[in-house]
């Protein structure tokens, strides 16, 4: 029995890969916000017969107090853990800052997931066949642009703008993994599921919310079938500690979008930010 952690995990891939791998026998950690939509979660397990297999952990994952807690949490309870899914994202219309003066989107996108996979990562070497898989940009996205001296966005912030350079981010987040434990057991998938078919007009005000619901519904991927390809990964994981996809299109990852010196940096400007919240505990 394989012990997956996954963060948004009560919401659109996130919970049905929660679903999918609680009917294959695994057990399921999901990561979110809402205790309604966790206890969602666990009724629909317990109608599958897996309520003792499933478990929610509420956590603010744009906090890194909050992320570095609820690692400790999981290295305590789950010595052993063979996928961590990286899934947690919201859309920020405007810009805020968390109580530790971080940007919202940044914190959440891209710090949290940095946190998770430096502080699971020992836990994650235990297992068989351990697999992260970070849902991100995956390269190849022109607007993707990483803004060194503004990374937070104080200056001009737009949502789109904030969204795709978090995209990137992550991106360069398996690089820097990869160049940094190359014998690692661990691998390290970046994957992009494309236009899925979830709760992406939710942050949206109407008009535009009920356009992009139609959009969805007309041509985004029901989540069922979004999540096949990531099972087939989780399943089967590849040779190479770094990997990329773009749904099922394997991803060059030596490319320009994956410039080792850009990961180094990113990784560099994260171990200093993830100071300042350590700095207002």
């Amino acid at each position: 029995m394989r012990t997956l952690v996954i963060t948004g995990g009560t919401d659109g891939i996130g919970r049905a890969l929660a679903l999918h791998h609680l009917r294959q026998g695994d057990r399921v950690i999901a990561i979110g916000t809402s205790p309604a939509k966790g206890q969602s979660l666990r009724a629909e397990a317990a109608r599958l017969g897996a309520g003792d297999r499933c478990s929610f952990v509420a956590a603010d994952l744009s906090s890194t107090t909050g992320t570095r807690a609820l690692a400790q949490q999981l290295r305590e309870q789950h010595p052993v853990i063979d996928v961590l899914v990286l899934g947690a994202f919201r859309y920020q219309m405007t810009r805020q800052e968390t109580g530790e003066g971080i940007e919202r989107t940044f914190a959440l996108y891209v710090l949290s997931r940095f946190l998770l996979v430096e502080g699971l990562r020992e836990a994650l070497e235990r297992a068989p066949r351990p697999v992260i898989v970070n849902l991100c940009g995956t390269g190849g996205i022109k607007a993707g642009v990483l803004h060194w001296d503004d990374l937070q966005q104080r200056e001009g912030y737009r949502a789109f703008a904030a969204t795709m350079q978090g995209a990137r981010a992550n991106d360069l987040l398996g690089v820097a993994f990869a160049a940094e434990h190359p014998d690692s057991r661990i691998r390290y998938v970046l994957y992009n599921p494309m236009f899925v078919n979830t709760g992406l007009a939710d942050p949206f005000r109407q008009p535009l919310r009920g356009v992009v619901k139609v959009l969805a519904k007309l041509f985004g991927t029901p989540v069922t079938r979004a999540i096949r390809p990531i099972t087939e990964l989780i399943g089967s994981p590849p040779e190479a500690v770094l990997s990329g996809y773009r749904v099922r299109r394997r991803v060059d990852v030596a490319g320009p979008a994956f410039d080792p010196t850009d990961a180094h940096r990113l990784v560099a400007e994260l171990r200093e930010l993830s100071k300042q919240g350590t700095r207002r505990e």
